[in-house]
C-alpha cells in the first residue's frame, strides 16, 4: 500500500524526494500518514478536496480486498 501511494502522489508534486509515507497500524484499522513539502499541500488536497479524496478511495478499494482492517489516508503538513 505504501508503494502504490507514493506511485500516486509523485508525479502530483514539484518536490517528489520531500513524499513521505507512514504507516501506524493498531487492532482495528492501519493509518498511513503522507507527508509532502508545504508547497506541494495544495495540489494534494485540490480544489475542494477532488484530489485527496480521489487518492483516498484509489487506495481504499485497493486495500479493501487485501486488509481486513479499516484504511485512513491522512495528509500530514
Amino acid at each position: 500500500m505504501h508503494e502504490l501511494i507514493l506511485t500516486i502522489v509523485k508525479p502530483l508534486v514539484d518536490f517528489p524526494e520531500d513524499v513521505s509515507v507512514h504507516e501506524v497500524e493498531e487492532d482495528h484499522h492501519i493509518s498511513y500518514h503522507l507527508s509532502v513539502n508545504k508547497a506541494d499541500i495544495g495540489k494534494i488536497i485540490g480544489k475542494k478536496g477532488r484530489v485527496a479524496k480521489a487518492i483516498r478511495t484509489v487506495v481504499y478499494a485497493a486495500a479493501g480486498s487485501k486488509q481486513h482492517k479499516k484504511i485512513y489516508l491522512e495528509i500530514v503538513e
